[in-house]
C-alpha cells in the first residue's frame, strides 16, 4: 500500500499540473458562499496537499491554516506564496486548538478518504468537528461508492466489505519521471457520511453530488464521482464580520 508521503515526495510540484486541480477557483468560490466565509474568518484546511485551496481561501480574505501529513506537500504549499500557515500534521491528531476555527475544509479525499476504510476516518472527522467553534461549518468531499461501482476501470478493484477502491496507476513527477503507485481510496454513500458526521457531533446541512471544478448544490446522483458534505457544529450562529 502506497503511503501519502511516498506519493507526495514523488509528485511534488507536478501535482498542481494534474487535470483535477484546474477547477480550484470554482471550488473555492463555491465554498466561500456555501460556508458563508467572510474576510477574517479562520479556516482550517485538513489534508491541504500543496495548498491550492488554502491559497484560494486566503485570497478571499480568510485566515487559513493548512495541515498535511506529507512534508513534501507542506514545502510546496509554503512555496506557493505568503498568507496561509502550513504545518505538518496527522488528520487523526490535528495539531490545532479545539474550537479555534470558523470553518474546516477537507477536500480531494485528503486527510479522510485515504485512510484505509477503518476507524481512522471516524477519528479524523471527530478531530475536524472538535476544531470548529460552535456554529462553525465543515465542507468535506468523499468518493461516491455508487459511481465507483458503476464505473470500474482497468486496473481498479472495489472491496465490497470495506468500500476501499484500489487503483494501480502511474504518477509523473516534476521532471517527467513516471513511477507506479497503488492508491487506496475509501468510497462512501450519503447515508454513511451522515451517520459518521452525527457520531462526530455534527449536524449535516446537505450532501451534494460534485466533481472536480463542478461544486454545485445537486442532489445525490449516480452520475458524479464525489460527494460534498456540508455540516455544522451545533451552537451559536456563525456571524459575518
Amino acid at each position: 500500500m502506497t503511503t501519502w508521503e511516498e506519493l507526495a515526495a514523488h509528485a511534488g510540484s507536478a501535482y498542481l499540473r494534474y487535470s483535477f486541480t484546474k477547477g480550484t477557483a470554482q471550488e473555492v468560490g463555491f465554498l466561500v458562499e456555501a460556508l458563508e466565509i467572510s474576510p477574517g474568518h479562520r479556516v482550517l484546511d485538513v489534508g491541504c496537499g500543496p495548498g491550492r485551496h488554502a491559497h484560494g481561501l486566503t485570497a478571499a480574505g480568510a485566515r487559513v491554516v493548512g495541515v498535511d501529513l506529507a512534508e513534501a506537500f507542506v514545502r510546496e504549499a509554503r512555496a506557493g506564496g505568503a498568507g496561509p500557515v502550513f504545518v505538518r500534521g496527522d488528520a487523526r491528531r490535528l495539531p490545532v486548538r479545539a474550537g479555534a476555527f470558523d470553518a474546516v475544509v477537507c477536500l480531494c479525499q485528503g486527510g479522510f478518504g485515504l485512510l484505509g476504510g477503518g476507524a481512522d476516518e471516524s477519528a479524523a472527522l471527530a478531530q475536524m468537528a472538535d476544531a470548529l467553534r460552535p456554529g462553525g461549518r465543515l465542507a468535506l468531499s468523499a468518493f461516491s461508492a455508487y459511481f465507483a461501482a458503476m464505473n470500474m476501470e482497468e486496473g481498479e478493484s472495489l472491496d465490497p466489505a470495506s468500500g476501499v477502491l484500489t487503483e494501480h496507476t502511474t504518477v509523473r513527477g516534476p521532471t517527467g519521471e513516471e513511477r507506479p503507485f497503488r492508491l487506496d481510496s475509501t468510497c462512501f454513500t450519503p447515508r454513511e457520511l451522515r451517520l459518521m458526521a452525527s457520531a462526530a457531533g455534527l449536524e449535516v446541512d446537505a450532501v451534494w453530488s460534485v466533481g472536480p471544478g463542478r461544486y454545485q448544490r445537486r442532489a445525490p446522483t449516480y452520475e458524479l464521482p464525489e460527494w460534498l458534505m456540508v455540516a455544522h457544529r451545533p451552537g451559536a450562529t456563525l456571524k459575518r464580520r
